[in-house]
């Protein structure tokens, strides 16, 4: 079941403006070293933080409750797997928001997509709730046989 979703457009230029005037005071505050570290070796570097802050925003959306309410920009981080594809990991007030999202028998799995057409950058993210097996691996919690 979806238990959340939220999008978000950045404006790529906006984002390399702040880089230019506030640099690593608005890097550190707003992204991780895992991010700073994949942005600074992109031939775009402000648009890989443009898609990063996206995702963050839209992040924050689909915990309902946007940039406030405890949550700080480095709870919500963006990486990559091996393949490229971008996953959404949370911690902080925003893991503990999700967790209270998240209905009993189930985790909760976040899905994020990125994609820039200069000058913008766009991030989707929902967030699912997937019902787990029960001890013994033999149902799942909503009384299902797995297959």
């Amino acid at each position: 079941m979806i238990i959340g979703i939220g999008t978000d457009l950045a404006n790529i230029d906006r984002i390399a403006a702040t880089l230019a005037r506030f640099g690593d005071r608005f890097r550190n505050r707003v992204f991780t070293e895992t991010e700073q570290r994949k942005a600074e070796r992109r031939r775009d570097v402000a648009g890989t933080y443009a898609k990063r802050w996206a995702a963050k925003e839209a992040c924050s959306k689909a915990l309902g409750t946007g940039l406030r309410m405890g949550i700080a920009w480095k709870d919500m981080s963006v990486r990559n797997l091996h393949t490229g594809q971008p996953v959404m990991e949370v911690t902080g007030w925003a893991k503990t928001r999700l967790e209270a999202l998240t209905p009993p028998g189930h985790e909760a799995i976040i899905h994020v997509t990125l994609t820039d057409d200069h000058p913008w950058a766009q991030a989707t993210v929902l967030i699912e709730a997937r019902p787990v097996a029960e001890p013994g691996g033999q149902k799942l919690a909503h009384g299902q046989d797995l297959p």
